[in-house]
């Protein structure tokens, strides 16, 4: 069976699912007005309703299982509030205490920079809310897990919150200059091609 593949721009305020038969959802926006996915098309992995860029969808269920559990690498920058510092930074790197599913859990050791603020990306949705007056600063942060809202919890943690939060990598798979809401079809990709495809 062939298989498809692509690449979103999922743009904030949007669901990373196709659809919903949940009636508390009906005023939510999902993937399917983005594009006529074939049936049976599934995101690899999520990003929360007030986070955007790049996410894989696949109809291959193998490939999205591999990728969810096979700890790829997956980049974001984030925007925080306040000027982070170079203590926060380190604590990030090391490893922080969040909460999961009621329990505390510690994250995995992870690569944190601080950046310039990216010059390339869109305007934020005007429902984010950026202080006018309190300065902001960005960072690259490279995680090899998941956990629900995790970076926003991370940078919560020590005490500088996310404003911001776009996925820009997984692994070699790059958001590259595609804007809000674009969606792009993808060559095939195989489980055993995965780290050279990706």
């Amino acid at each position: 069976m062939e298989h498809s593949h692509y690449k979103i721009y999922k743009p904030y305020g949007m669901l990373s699912q196709l659809s919903s038969n949940d009636d508390n959802q009906l005023r939510k926006r999902f993937l399917s007005e983005l594009y006529d996915f074939p049936k049976g098309t599934m995101p690899i992995g999520r990003l929360d309703e007030k986070s955007e860029g790049l996410l894989l969808l696949t109809t291959d269920g193998k490939l999205s299982d591999y990728i969810n559990r096979s700890g790829v690498e997956k980049e974001y920058y984030v925007q925080l509030d306040g000027l982070v510092t170079n203590e926060a930074i380190n604590l990030l790197k090391k490893s922080v205490e969040i909460g999961f599913q009621g329990k505390k859990y510690n994250t995995k050791p992870c690569i944190v920079s601080l950046i310039e603020e990216p010059i390339t990306l869109p305007k934020p949705d005007t429902r984010i809310r950026i202080g006018r007056h309190r300065p902001s600063s960005w960072i690259s942060i490279t995680i090899t897990e998941g956990k629900f809202r995790q970076i926003r919890k991370m940078t919560a943690a020590v005490g500088f919150p996310t404003l911001r939060l776009i996925r820009i990598r997984i692994q070699n798979f790059s958001l590259g200059n595609i804007s809000p809401s674009d969606v792009t079809l993808v060559k095939s990709i195989t489980i055993q091609s995965l780290q050279k495809e990706l």
